[in-house]
C-alpha cells in the first residue's frame, strides 16, 4: 500500500466547509424537477396496461339495494367490473385504525372497519362502490356511467356535534351516538379547583375549518401482479415504503410481506394525505391479478376532493383560568373532532390525543383537562395534514392569551412574558405529560419583537388609518412535539465506482432530504457530498422505517445516519488497521482518512472501501464497509418559535393584505438554512390559506358545495407577503445533531398570528373574534353588524 498525500486530508476539509451542517447547499434534485425532468406515478406505464375507474356514491347516506353491472360489462373495451360483493370473496382485510387510544370509560375506539368497496351501505359523497377496467381511460370512464347503483337514501349528518346528539342519523349500528372516540386527558378536580380560584376565566368558541390538502399531484396507481412468484407490484406515491407495503401485505392483501413490493418515484405533495393505503389500490391489485396484466389509476382534481382524506375539522370549546397577576393556572378545552365517515390511519389523533400533547406550548400552565369526541359524519374521511393537531393547539392557546390580556387589561407582550417557561427551568416537565429538553422562548420572542420592528407599529397604524384602512399586529408563540418516536433505517452501501447509497425509510416528497441527508453523512465520513445517491422509494431496498411525518425526517434518518456512519468508522478502522499493519488502537479517522497516529500513513474512506470488495479478508476482518442499522426508538423534539403578522383591512369591502409577516424559530441545530426557511415559507403559505379563504362545506344533504377550485379558494402568490426569518437555535439534547422538525412550524405559528392580527384590526369596532377563513365577506359582514349594534 503507498501512503497517500497529506493535501487529500485538507481537500476535505475544505469540502466539507461547503457542503457540511450549517451550509446552504442547493438541493440537489432543482435541476431535474425545475426542467420537468421528475418522474412522477402517472408518468410510467408498463406494457399492455389497461385502465381503471372508479364508481362513487352520489348520496352522502343510503342503503345499497343493488348494483347492476351487466350494461357496463358489454361496453367496448370492457375488460372487467367487479363490486364489493366480488373483493369480500378474495378475502381483502378492512382499512381500520391501528392505534391503542381508549376512551375516557376505558373502552378501546370504535372500529370502522372500511371495506375497499362498499357492500352495504354508503356513508358520504365519493364513497366508492363499484370500479370498472378498460383498454382505455375513456372505455373506462363510460363504462363506469353506465353502472347502475340502487340506493335507498337516508338522512345525513355533517356537523360532528349535531352527530353526536340523540336522535341524529347513525352511520353504524355498533357505534351509539357517532362517537367513535371519547377522548379524556388531565386531573378535572383539580382543574376545576384552579378554574375556581381563578381571579379571571376567559372563554372562547372556535370552530377549526375542515380543508381540503390539494396536493400539486393527484393520487395515482400502476398495478401489476406476477402469477409466478404470486407477487404484487404497486407504484404510487407514498410517505414511506415500508410502513405502507407491511400495512398493504399484512392487514389488506393477508400476504406475507415479501409478496408485496412497493415503489415511490418522485411525489408531488402530500402533507399527510398520501401516508395511507386507499380503496382504489385494492381495486387495481385485484383487478391485475385477475385480468393477468397492469392497471393503472389516476385520480382527478374533482374526485380528488371527494377521494382524499382531508384536515382539521373542530369545534371547540376553550377557557384560560388566571390569578390577579395574569399567571395562567389552568387550561381546558372541549368539544368536538370531525371523523368523515371511516376512521383509517391516524385520525383520531389530530383530532384528541395531539391537542392535549401542544396545548401548553411555551407557557408554565400546570393543569389542563382535553375533552373531545371524535364524531364520525356523512363526510369525506378525515386524516393528517401538515401539522395535525399542532397548529390547532397553538391557535386555542394563543386566541385565549389575546383574549384574556384584552379581557384583564394587561398588554399582550407582558402576558406572554410573565408566563414563559425559563431556560433555567429545563428539562420541563410540562402539563401536556412531556418533558421538553431545551429551549429559549424568552430570547426567540425578543428577537421576533425586534425583526418585526414592533415598536414602531402605532406609527404603522396611523399612517394606514390615513389612508382609511385598518392596520392590526400579533405576535404568537408556538411549540410542537413532533418525530413521533418510532425506529429508522440507516443503510450505506459503498459502490465499486466511489459513490455512496444512502438508504433510508423517510420519503422525499417535497422537502429536499437528498441534500441534507448528504450533508450529514459527508460530516459524518468526509465522503464527497456529490457521491452520495439516496434511495428511499423501493421495498425491496428499504425493509425498515416509519417514513416521513410529524416533522422527523431530519431527525430519526439523521440519527441513523450518524449511528450507521459510527459503525462505518469502527469497522474501517479494524480493516485499515490490518491492511496498514497497524494496531487497531492506533488508528485515527478524520476528514474521511484512516490514519495511523503520529504517522503521515493513511488510507482514504473510499479507496478502502474499495480495496476490501477486492481483498480476501481473513475470517473475523470487515469485508466491506456497509452497513444495515435499524435505530432504536428515535425521542420527539419540541421545535418552537415566535410569529409576527401585520395586516391591513378595507374596511368598505372586508379584503385582508398581509403586509409584514416575521417568523423567528428554534429549529435545534440548522442542517440546512436554506432548505429549513423554504419549509418555514411553505408551512406559513398553507397556514394563510386556511386563515383567509379555505373551508370545505356541505349542504344538509351532505352534498359537497366546494367539489373544485371554482368553489374552494387556494392562496396565490400575490397574498403571500415577504417574510422576514430569523433563527434562534437551542440545540435538542434528546438527538445526537440537536436537532428540532421543521416542516409543520409554518402552520404552526400562522393561523394564530393572523386571525390575531385581523382581529386585532377589528378591535376598532369592538369586534373581539371572528372564525376562520376570513374572507372579505365574512370581515366585511362583522364590521357591518358592529356598526349597527354600535348605531
Amino acid at each position: 500500500m503507498q501512503d497517500q498525500p497529506s493535501s487529500s486530508s485538507l481537500e476535505n476539509s475544505i469540502a466539507l466547509q461547503k457542503f457540511g451542517l450549517g451550509q446552504p447547499v442547493l438541493r440537489k434534485e432543482d435541476d431535474t424537477l425545475v426542467r420537468g425532468k421528475g418522474k412522477y406515478t402517472d408518468d410510467f406505464n408498463l406494457p399492455g396496461q389497461a385502465y381503471a375507474w372508479i364508481v362513487r356514491s352520489t348520496h352522502a347516506h343510503g342503503i345499497i339495494r343493488a348494483i347492476d353491472t351487466s350494461a357496463a360489462k358489454t361496453m367496448p373495451g370492457v375488460l372487467g367490473v367487479w363490486t364489493g360483493t366480488d373483493l369480500v370473496a378474495a378475502g381483502y382485510g378492512p382499512f381500520t385504525c391501528g392505534l391503542p387510544l381508549k376512551s375516557r370509560d376505558g373502552t378501546p375506539l370504535l372500529q370502522t372497519n372500511r371495506t375497499a368497496l362498499m357492500t352495504d351501505k354508503v356513508r358520504y359523497v365519493g364513497d366508492p362502490v363499484a370500479f370498472v377496467v378498460a383498454e382505455t381511460l375513456a372505455q373506462a370512464r363510460d363504462a363506469a356511467e353506465a353502472v347502475v347503483v340502487d340506493i335507498d337514501p337516508l338522512p345525513a349528518v355533517t356537523d360532528p356535534e349535531e352527530a353526536a346528539k340523540p336522535g341524529a342519523p347513525q352511520l353504524y349500528d355498533h357505534i351509539p351516538n357517532n362517537v367513535a372516540l371519547d377522548h379524556h386527558y388531565g386531573d378535572a378536580a383539580k382543574v376545576e379547583a384552579a378554574f375556581a380560584s381563578a381571579a379571571h376565566v376567559t372563554k372562547l368558541d372556535i370552530i377549526n375549518t375542515r380543508v381540503a390538502v390539494v396536493p400539486m399531484e393527484p393520487r395515482a396507481a400502476l398495478a401489476s401482479y406476477d402469477k409466478g412468484s404470486e407477487r404484487y407490484t404497486i407504484q404510487l406515491p407514498t410517505q414511506g415504503v415500508a410502513g405502507n407495503r407491511t400495512n398493504l401485505a399484512k392487514n389488506i392483501l393477508k400476504v406475507p410481506n415479501e409478496k408485496v413490493h412497493l415503489l415511490t418515484p418522485n411525489v408531488g405533495g402530500s402533507f399527510g394525505m398520501k401516508n395511507v393505503n386507499y380503496p382504489e389500490y385494492v381495486c387495481i391489485l385485484h383487478a391485475a391479478k385477475i385480468l393477468g396484466r397492469p392497471v393503472k389509476w389516476t385520480d382527478e382534481r374533482s374526485t380528488s376532493f371527494l377521494s382524499d382524506s382531508h384536515g382539521r375539522a373542530q369545534k371547540i370549546h376553550c377557557e384560560l383560568a388566571l390569578d390577579a397577576e395574569g399567571k395562567f393556572l389552568a387550561v381546558k378545552v372541549s368539544g368536538y373532532g370531525n371523523l368523515g365517515a371511516y376512521i383509517t390511519g391516524v385520525a383520531p389523533i389530530p383530532l384528541s390525543l395531539n391537542i392535549g400533547k401542544n396545548l401548553a406550548s411555551v407557557y408554565r400552565t400546570p393543569l389542563m383537562t382535553i375533552d373531545i369526541k371524535t364524531v364520525l359524519t356523512n363526510t369525506t374521511l378525515m386524516g393528517a395534514y401538515r401539522g395535525a393537531g399542532r397548529p390547532e393547539a397553538n391557535y386555542y392557546m394563543e386566541r385565549l392569551i389575546d383574549r384574556a390580556a384584552d379581557e384583564m387589561g394587561i398588554n399582550r407582550l407582558t402576558l406572554r412574558k410573565r408566563n414563559f417557561i425559563k431556560p433555567a427551568q429545563m428539562p420541563f416537565a410540562a402539563s401536556s405529560g412531556v418533558t421538553y429538553d431545551s429551549g429559549d422562548f424568552q430570547g426567540v420572542f425578543n428577537k421576533a419583537l425586534e425583526i418585526s420592528d414592533h415598536a414602531n407599529f402605532p406609527k404603522r397604524k396611523k399612517e394606514s388609518r390615513k389612508r382609511g384602512k385598518l392596520r392590526g399586529i400579533a405576535i404568537g408563540s408556538y411549540l410542537e412535539v413532533t418525530a413521533p418516536p418510532g425506529v429508522e433505517l440507516g443503510k450505506i452501501v459503498f459502490e465499486q465506482d466511489g459513490s455512496v447509497r444512502l438508504i433510508t425509510g423517510t420519503l422525499d416528497y417535497g422537502q429536499g432530504h437528498a441534500t441534507p441527508f448528504a450533508q450529514v453523512l459527508s460530516t459524518q465520513l468526509g465522503v464527497p457530498f456529490d457521491s452520495i445517491k439516496l434511495e428511499q422509494g423501493d421495498s425491496d431496498v428499504v425493509h425498515t422505517g416509519n417514513g416521513t411525518g410529524g416533522s422527523r425526517s431530519i431527525t430519526a434518518s439523521g440519527m441513523a445516519i450518524v449511528e450507521a456512519s459510527t459503525i462505518v468508522i469502527e469497522k474501517g478502522k479494524r480493516a485499515a488497521a490490518h491492511l496498514m499493519e497497524a494496531a487497531e488502537t492506533d488508528i485515527e479517522f478524520a476528514n474521511g482518512r484512516f490514519t495511523i497516529a503520529g504517522t503521515d500513513r493513511s488510507i482514504d474512506i473510499l479507496e478502502l472501501a474499495r480495496r476490501l470488495k477486492e481483498t480476501r479478508m481473513p475470517e473475523g476482518m470487515p469485508s466491506s464497509l456497509d452497513v444495515d442499522h435499524t435505530t432504536e426508538a428515535v425521542p420527539s423534539t419540541f421545535p418552537n418559535g415566535c410569529h409576527v403578522a401585520e395586516v391591513e383591512i378595507d374596511p368598505e369591502t372586508g379584503i385582508v393584505q398581509i403586509v409584514g409577516y416575521t417568523g423567528v424559530n428554534d429549529f435545534g441545530t440548522i442542517v440546512n438554512p436554506m432548505l429549513v426557511a423554504g419549509q418555514l415559507h411553505g408551512g406559513v403559505a398553507q397556514g394563510i390559506g386556511q386563515a383567509l379563504m379555505e373551508c370545505i362545506s356541505y349542504d344538509s344533504s351532505g352534498q359537497p358545495i366546494t367539489g373544485s377550485f371554482m368553489d374552494y379558494a387556494m392562496p396565490r402568490a400575490e397574498d403571500i407577503p415577504m417574510m422576514a426569518v430569523g433563527d434562534h437555535p437551542v440545540p435538542a439534547k434528546s438527538n445526537p445533531l440537536g436537532t428540532k422538525g421543521c416542516g409543520e412550524a409554518g402552520c404552526a405559528g400562522s393561523l394564530s398570528t393572523i386571525v390575531n392580527a385581523v382581529v386585532d384590526a377589528l378591535s376598532d369596532y369592538g369586534i373581539t373574534h371572528i372564525d376562520m377563513p376570513l374572507t372579505p365577506e365574512r370581515v366585511w359582514r362583522a364590521i357591518r353588524d358592529a356598526k349597527s349594534k354600535a348605531a
